[in-house]
């Protein structure tokens, strides 16, 4: 029983339960917005298993349904998107060390919170890493694909005022805190959201971009100057 327990497969599993639940009611409020873009149910799901990443799909349909251009609406969640750059640059050495088709396929699951969890349980062996990266961010998968589809289902009968939409900052603080474990994190965290918030009124949410690579050459910096 031990040996299972110690399984990295399971650890990643085990530990990318806890964090998914505050994504449960963002998947509802993805189904409102669904619903509100007045696209077919089907259409809005498709986007959870082609995007995978809630944020950036529920920007997409967002402008989509306030009347963007499928250009404006693709660039503004790109943009939002954009913080995957730091997480590319953090992850880079890790990845280094895996097989061609991992770096494929772990990139494809690398959300904000399998990256939090490859910050705050690290593992030295590059096996055991992906077996654990891979196990935590195919759990987020599945259980995601799962909740988004009822989300478009039940998401248009919740009452406005549950204020369900609540849930993604307090998601995305949560991830913040988790792993803020260093000055530096802290440091870059702390810039990327005053950035953004000084910027806010950028057109086509260009400051998030901008908050975003400051954010990234601050890491860099810091972890060259960093000592070992």
């Amino acid at each position: 029983m031990n040996a299972s327990l110690d399984s990295p497969a399971l650890r990643g599993s085990l530990d990318a339960l806890p964090l998914f639940i505050p994504a449960i009611p963002f998947a509802f409020v993805f189904g409102v917005v669904v619903a509100n873009a007045g696209i077919p149910q089907w259409l809005g799901w498709s986007s959870s298993p082609i995007i995978f990443g809630g944020a950036i799909q529920v920007t997409l349909l967002t402008l989509i349904g306030e009347g963007a251009s499928v250009a404006a609406a693709v660039s503004a969640a790109l943009i939002v998107g954009a913080r995957h750059m730091l997480y590319s640059v953090t992850l880079a050495p890790r990845f280094q060390h895996q097989p061609s088709w991992f770096r494929w396929v772990g990139s494809y699951v690398l959300i904000d919170q399998v990256f939090v969890l490859s910050q705050i349980k690290p593992i030295d062996d590059p096996h055991d890493f992906r077996r654990y990266f891979l196990s935590a961010g195919f759990t987020f998968w599945s259980l995601w694909m799962i909740c988004t589809a009822l989300g478009v289902v039940l998401g248009p009968a919740i009452p406005p005022e549950w204020r369900v939409e609540f849930a993604a900052p307090v998601l995305f603080v949560s991830l913040m805190m988790a792993s803020s474990d260093r000055r530096d994190k802290l440091g870059a965290a702390a810039l990327a959201m005053g950035l953004a918030y000084l910027l806010a009124a950028m057109p086509n949410r260009s400051g998030i971009l901008v908050a975003v690579v400051v954010s990234v050459m601050t890491m860099l910096f810091a972890q060259k100057v960093r000592p070992a």
